[in-house]
């Protein structure tokens, strides 16, 4: 049976299908999310208040593991140790988002959350988003970026999933054009690697293309934008099946 949430309508909608919506600068920023656990907890808990947050103004969200093993086609004891790993390690987890201004680099520095509860014999967890990142997901007002969850619950990495949602921002022009540092902020991966462009080349950029591609139907074509000798900007041109991945 599929597990539901109530929308604010009074119909209702599989947790999948329910849309993840998040401020243009957020997509950007370094999320702080290290582990894919940490990306499908938290923006399945977005999809969550997205379909919430107009009925009840809250920023309590309760994901079960329920919900949480079928989105993600996981078994269930697994989901809610996933759930319980996330609750501990996501309290400490920040976005970093930075402003260029004439005087200098400003640095935002906001926690994700303020508080988890998890009921092991009932096996859920509840999320509740701190002050300072509720802004990011809720009262947008046509500055966002939006997609639905289940177009990355069969995504298996974080960079996937981030490169997903830069895609997204750009989705009614079908190309985008971004600085390696902008790039490299937005898929925080390792030290080695970000300030190694062959591996970022290989172990980032093309290792999501790819599953993209396989996994949610992309169609991505890229290259790189070079001062001299430097790669400087990356250029996507790319388009999505409206249907996904096709299977053949």
């Amino acid at each position: 049976m599929l597990t539901r949430i109530q929308r604010y309508d009074g119909r209702e909608r599989h947790l999948s299908e329910r849309h993840v919506t998040l401020r243009n600068d957020l997509v950007t920023a370094s999320q702080g999310l290290k582990t894919l656990a940490e990306q499908r907890v938290v923006k399945a808990c977005a999809a969550i208040l997205d379909s919430v947050r107009l009925e009840q103004g809250r920023y309590r969200i309760k994901l079960t593991a329920a919900e949480y093993a079928e989105t993600f086609s996981l078994d269930l004891n697994t989901a809610y140790e996933q759930l319980k790993d996330v609750s501990k390690s996501l309290l400490t987890r920040v976005i970093r988002r930075e402003e260029k201004t004439q005087r200098g680099l400003k640095v935002h520095l906001d926690h994700w959350v303020s508080g988890i509860t998890y009921h092991d014999g009932e096996a859920w967890v509840e999320l509740r988003f701190s002050h300072e990142a509720t802004p990011y997901l809720t009262m947008l007002r046509g500055n966002h970026t939006t997609y639905r969850l289940k177009q990355a619950a069969a995504l298996r990495s974080v960079y996937s999933w981030r490169m997903l949602e830069l895609l997204m921002q750009f989705k009614d022009t079908g190309w985008r054009q971004i600085s390696v540092e902008e790039f490299v902020r937005a898929m925080e991966p390792s030290p080695s690697i970000a300030k190694d462009f062959g591996q970022l080349r290989r172990w980032v950029i093309e290792a999501a293309v790819r599953e993209l591609g396989d996994k949610d139907g992309w169609s991505i074509e890229w290259q790189p934008i070079k001062a001299g000798r430097k790669v400087v900007a990356l250029r996507f041109e790319f388009e999505r099946h409206p249907q996904g991945r096709l299977d053949v």
